[in-house]
């Protein structure tokens, strides 16, 4: 049981100080240095500690008062799965798209795999989509009536 609380004390510290302390370059303290970050919506490189440093950079840069909200987590062995929320407002440049000042809110799930005190890896999947619904980065469209279709012809 202890080894599981620790596990867990570690990914909470890792996201406090990391994302909502914004003590970024701490991320080397608590990953590993082949961490991987897999996660299917990644744009960069995902090895090391530095190429998590920046998915994080991008992150506060593009969202104001950006906080990770980590709202249940379950340990098992060596595994931590974390269930988060992330919100803040888009008032940086986010991929390519221009900020539009709107909030957002985005949930994710993150399973990390921890050994000798390290976050070895993760792996993240999360609403990359409902996220860019929100900054415009997505045309929702819409059921549209055709003539002759959709009447019972």
């Amino acid at each position: 049981m202890a080894v599981a609380v620790s596990n867990k004390e570690l990914v909470k510290k890792f996201y406090r100080e990391v994302w909502n302390e914004r003590k970024i370059q701490e991320a080397s303290r608590y990953l590993s240095p082949s961490h991987a970050l897999v996660d299917p919506n990644a744009m960069d490189s995902t090895t090391g500690p530095e190429a998590y440093q920046a998915v994080v950079a991008r992150f506060l840069r593009a969202f104001s008062g950006l906080k990770f909200e980590v709202q249940d987590m379950v340990c098992e062995k060596d595994k931590v799965v974390a269930s988060w929320m992330i919100s803040g407002v888009h008032t940086g440049e986010y991929n390519g798209l221009p900020p539009t000042n709107k909030k957002i809110s985005v949930e994710g799930i993150s399973i990390h795999q921890i050994a000798n005190g390290k976050i070895m890896d993760t792996y993240s999947v999360w609403d990359t989509l409902g996220l860019l619904k929100r900054v415009g980065g997505v045309v929702t469209v819409r059921k549209v009536a055709v003539a002759g279709k959709g009447r019972g012809e």
